[in-house]
């Protein structure tokens, strides 16, 4: 089979190759599923420059989250079957052509949903479910920041929050994106170039802060938002966009710009922060994954999440993919078709 194989780190143009590599076999537990499109996710972007530490050591075949028919089940799944047409969350390996999966990361789809939608739900909004239905329960009335709101799991999240009935505050990096996140549903939209979103919080609120912070960035933006929560209110981080793009001095600073917390902190303040990494509840708790996903798919079919596409390429153009999610330039998840 074929396979976009990262072979060097660095530049979205000169790090991937396609490549014949051989097919996958799966075991048990696990579900082998023929890809008609994968989606690239931040951690991609990271994995290619040398800053994921999950990352397999290359070459390698990145990849999260795939869409594709069943073409082989283990004696142990029967959620699933041959001739299913799926969305899976793919331990790497989703890059290709073929893929094995776990088989609770897999959940079955109808025939007409659109490719880019479908391979946004297994990573982006089960990412956006678990951290605001499970590790914070958001409630109506919730003041909730989302940063990056118009990218893959900010979109998500934004969607979420409306239907609980939150009053939403979304930084986004352009006017455009603003009115983008405002006609989904946000309450107010921050333009971060331009605007200090902890100054805007605090106008916006009259100084009271926000319950729940969404936090793909890192850096200052923790520490920022660490003072505009309001007392028992939480940050959730779940990516650190902020590392990428600069060089080791620049790392270590943005780092170091996170801030040193305390427990006794977190007590007086009566303020928590908390951090998201799926690989992990995939690799430890795949019950609680398959219940995220489930649910994610039931709210899909409901109206609810309606995952916003950004742009799809085909695989020969892997490398401007890269490099269009980089620049973040997107809106909504950006998928790559074979």
């Amino acid at each position: 089979m074929k396979a976009a194989v990262l072979v060097r780190k660095g530049d979205p143009q000169k790090a991937f190759e396609i490549r014949e590599v051989p097919n996958p076999t799966i075991k048990a537990g696990e579900v082998l599923v023929k890809v008609e499109g994968f989606g690239l996710n931040f951690a991609n972007v990271m994995a290619r420059q040398g800053l994921y530490a999950d990352a397999p050591p290359m070459p390698s075949v990145l990849g999260y989250d795939v869409v594709g028919r069943v073409t082989e089940v283990a004696s142990d799944i029967t959620h699933v079957r041959v001739g299913d047409r799926v969305t899976a969350m793919t331990r790497f390996g989703g890059y290709a052509e073929y893929v094995a999966a776990m088989g609770m990361g897999v959940a079955k789809i109808s025939e007409d949903m659109p490719v880019g939608e479908a391979t946004a739900l297994t990573t982006q909004h089960c990412t956006a479910y678990f951290a605001a239905a499970d590790v914070v329960n958001l409630f109506a009335g919730d003041r909730v920041l989302i940063h990056s709101a118009a990218g893959g799991v900010g979109t998500a999240l934004l969607q979420y929050a409306k239907y609980k009935g939150c009053e939403i505050f979304a930084t986004v990096g352009s006017d455009s994106k603003a009115a983008g996140v405002k006609a989904a549903g946000a309450t107010h939209a921050i333009n971060y170039v331009t605007q200090d979103f902890e100054k805007e919080i605090a106008r916006l609120t009259d100084g009271k802060g926000v319950d729940v912070i969404f936090d793909a960035v890192g850096g200052t933006y923790v520490k920022k938002g660490f003072r505009a929560l309001t007392p028992g209110g939480r940050i959730v981080c779940y990516g650190a966009a902020d590392i990428t793009d600069k060089n080791i001095f620049g790392k270590i600073n943005t780092l170091l710009s996170f801030g040193i917390y305390h427990p006794i902190q977190f007590m007086n303040s009566s303020k928590a922060l908390i951090g998201v990494n799926m690989l992990r509840i995939a690799d430890n708790n795949p019950n609680r994954l398959k219940r995220c996903l489930d649910n994610v798919v039931k709210l899909y079919d409901e109206g609810v999440f309606k995952p916003q596409v950004g742009k799809v390429f085909p695989v020969s153009q892997i490398g401007d993919a890269h490099a269009f999610l980089e620049g973040r330039k997107s809106t909504g998840k950006i998928t790559v078709i074979w």
